[in-house]
């Protein structure tokens, strides 16, 4: 065998035991790529892999200086490198064996955006922002940069990061899209504000909770999670084969349990079937907020209506409105519908065949696997018609029968790709970030977590320095948006845990280099989803501007101060209040209370920075609450036309302060 040959083979032997070992080649994660904004006047790291021992060298065109790095016994290499001011578009030469050279490099401010779905809710796919269509065909901006991360769970921490298009994209109609909308528009607005090139880092999950955006070293020491996140990291991932066999088995054991249903036979959606013994329970509504609170299970609903006699020759429309989590219907003991997602609106067709001239029965079944549950939706949305319009309502009292209830069953195996678990957001789509130099956050998530406010109040601001403690940019400002208004408006002032989600969310502005949008105004009482996201980018952007470009801008609405009493009326005093005023007619929103915890509309009058509140019903008043419900009538601006944030100036218990 010739020399040359015999080399090349034992090349090939030692490749195959020591993969890479012996490949010299640069390689780069995605994050260092074409068109990537650095963060200017720092000392971001770029990194990647090469030979082992090797010694890589990376040239910058804006300053013609060469770093230099060696790689370590598994080929890993990083080298901080120094930036000027905002400027670009620059060239990177990494070389080893190979070169490889990164075009179109800008230097600038990058920020990384996260949350669940209002983060991540894109200006078209299932977004849909307002006035979509002329906002994607206007976003030519070379000047900001796009990275958008995939959704990838993970129970230990990865070093790479999952991402769109393999590396950083251009601003532009082609790719703007599908990005986050409330990323986009932040950095728009600082853009045109300042002309500095913006990178935006996206990671965000819709439907997400806040402890799977935090990390282990950080849970083990909050009571409420530390079990739960060990498990997690000492268990290796499941596999799908895996998973849905362990998941077939616990369905098996769900059918199984359901008393209405044997053998596939809808027992309890029977017309002639005998519910003496079952209770009732007003329909529209959630079932925890009718008698059932903490619930999660399998409820059976049963109503009996009466139709017009013209009625029978024709089909009829079934509107159930929305109903979480899953349902199926039955008319007359027949099946006519069955949907699965808690935001679908049910829309059933009843034959003519099973429509009776007297009473007819309408059994649903609701399978509530979370957090709120039932067929919630709005009175007008409950309704049988005919095809010429005319409607039977079928708000009022049901008859209801609990099933089981979830936490009678053993628990359901955890889905390798559930996203709500402590620390595997974390460990997939924020640790392969934390080497990139950033220069803050903007965070836009709560909905999840708001059966929890109580907790919040602990496990935001433990998030935020989490964070912190792992990037170098160290103590980089946070910026966050409160929850919007959502949901049925409410007739008298109550509970709400929306209103103490926002209030853990206010709190939270004490923790430094923090900053909070209010946008108690732009929400939608039937969409969790509000459309309008170019004012909650402006709002975010706002305080961006003065906090970190230095422009004299208001960037906040009203925030409570102080209350005094005096006789039988509250003085409020507020921060941010230049110019306070009712935005419309008359200042609503408010409620005052006595040492008895019963609030009542008040009346509110503004004197400069003070608001003063009464009630003729409250003659000892000791507290105010404003904007304090999940969809509250409350108009309080400043002379900016920004809102004020919700709060309140007792300390009661509240509806969420033991929720786990």
């Amino acid at each position: 065998m010739k020399p040359c040959h015999f080399l090349t083979l034992v090349l090939f032997a030692l490749s195959s035991v020591f993969p890479g070992r012996l490949s010299a080649e640069v390689k780069l994660p995605v994050l260092i790529s074409n068109n990537m904004v650095l963060q200017q006047k720092a000392t971001p790291a770029l990194w990647g892999t090469a030979g082992a021992g090797k010694t890589v060298l990376v040239q910058t065109s804006w300053n013609k200086r060469t770093y230099r790095a060696k790689a370590d016994a598994s080929g890993n290499w990083k080298v901080n490198v120094n930036t000027p001011s905002f400027g670009g578009p620059y060239t990177i030469r990494i070389s080893e064996d190979n070169t490889v050279t990164l075009e179109n490099v800008l230097i600038g401010d990058v920020w990384l955006c996260s949350g669940q779905s209002n983060m991540e809710m894109p200006l078209a796919g299932w977004g849909k922002i307002q006035h979509y269509e002329q906002e994607i065909a206007n976003a030519s901006y070379p000047n900001i940069r796009l990275l958008q991360a995939i959704h990838v769970t993970a129970n230990q921490p990865l070093n790479e990061l999952r991402v769109r298009n393999n590396g950083w994209d251009v601003c532009a109609p082609e790719t703007v899209a599908e990005f986050s909308s409330v990323a986009y528009f932040f950095a728009r607005e600082i853009y045109e504000k300042t002309k500095i090139p913006i990178g935006l880092i996206h990671s965000s999950w819709g439907g997400t909770i806040a402890e799977a955006w935090t990390s282990y070293e950080t849970l083990q020491h909050m009571a409420d999670f530390a079990t739960a996140a060990r498990e997690i990291k000492n268990t290796p991932a499941t596999d799908q084969q895996t998973f849905e066999r362990l998941l077939g088995e616990w369905s098996q054991k769900k059918q199984e349990a359901d008393k209405g249903m044997v053998n596939g036979k809808a027992l309890w959606a029977a017309a002639d079937l005998n519910t003496a013994d079952w209770k009732t329970m007003a329909v529209p509504g959630l079932v925890e907020d009718n008698g059932l609170p903490g619930f999660d299970g399998m409820i059976w609903f049963k109503q009996k209506i009466t139709l017009p006699a013209n009625w029978q020759a024709e089909d009829l429309t079934l509107s159930l409105g929305p109903v979480d989590d899953e349902d199926i219907a039955w008319f007359n003991g027949e099946q006519i519908g069955a949907t699965s997602g808690w935001n679908q609106e049910r829309v059933y067709t009843i034959p003519a065949r099973l429509v009776k001239k007297d009473a007819n029965d309408l059994t649903i079944r609701v399978m509530d696997n979370g957090n709120g549950g039932g067929i919630y939706g709005t009175p007008a949305q409950l309704f049988i018609r005919n095809s010429a319009g005319q409607k039977a309502a079928l708000s009022g009292n049901w008859k209801y029968r609990i099933s089981y209830a979830l936490k009678d069953l053993p628990p359901a195996p955890a889905n390798p790709n559930n996203p709500n678990r402590p620390t595997v957001l974390y460990n997939a789509m924020i640790h392969p970030v934390i080497q990139y130099t950033i220069k803050g956050a903007i965070w836009y998530q709560g909905e999840s977590n708001a059966g929890r406010a109580y907790q919040y109040r602990t496990l935001f601001p433990a998030m935020i320095r989490d964070w912190r403690s792992k990037f170098p940019s160290g103590n980089f400002p946070f910026y966050f948006v409160q929850l919007a208004n959502f949901m049925k408006r409410a007739d008298q002032p109550g509970s709400s845990a929306w209103a103490e989600l926002r209030e853990a969310q206010l709190m939270t502005t004490q923790l430094p280099n923090t900053g909070m949008a209010t946008i108690i105004d732009i929400g939608d009482a039937k969409d969790i989803h509000p459309k309008n996201k170019q004012e909650v980018g402006r709002r975010l952007a706002l305080i961006a501007l003065n906090r970190d470009y230095k422009k004299n801008i208001e960037y906040s609405g009203p925030v409570y101060k102080t209350q005094k009493v005096k006789g039988d009326r509250i003085l409020l005093s507020f921060d941010h209040a230049a110019g306070m005023k009712a935005s419309g007619g008359k200042l609503t929103g408010f409620a005052i209370a006595g040492s008895d915890q019963q609030f009542q509309w008040a009346e509110a009058e503004i004197s400069g920075n003070t608001i003063t509140v009464k009630a003729p019903g409250v003659k000892q008043p000791v507290a105010v609450r404003y904007a304090w419900a999940d969809n509250p009538d409350a108009n309080l601006v400043n002379s900016a036309g920004l809102p004020a944030s919700p709060f309140r100036t007792d300390r009661w218990d509240g509806v969420t302060k033991t929720a786990k």
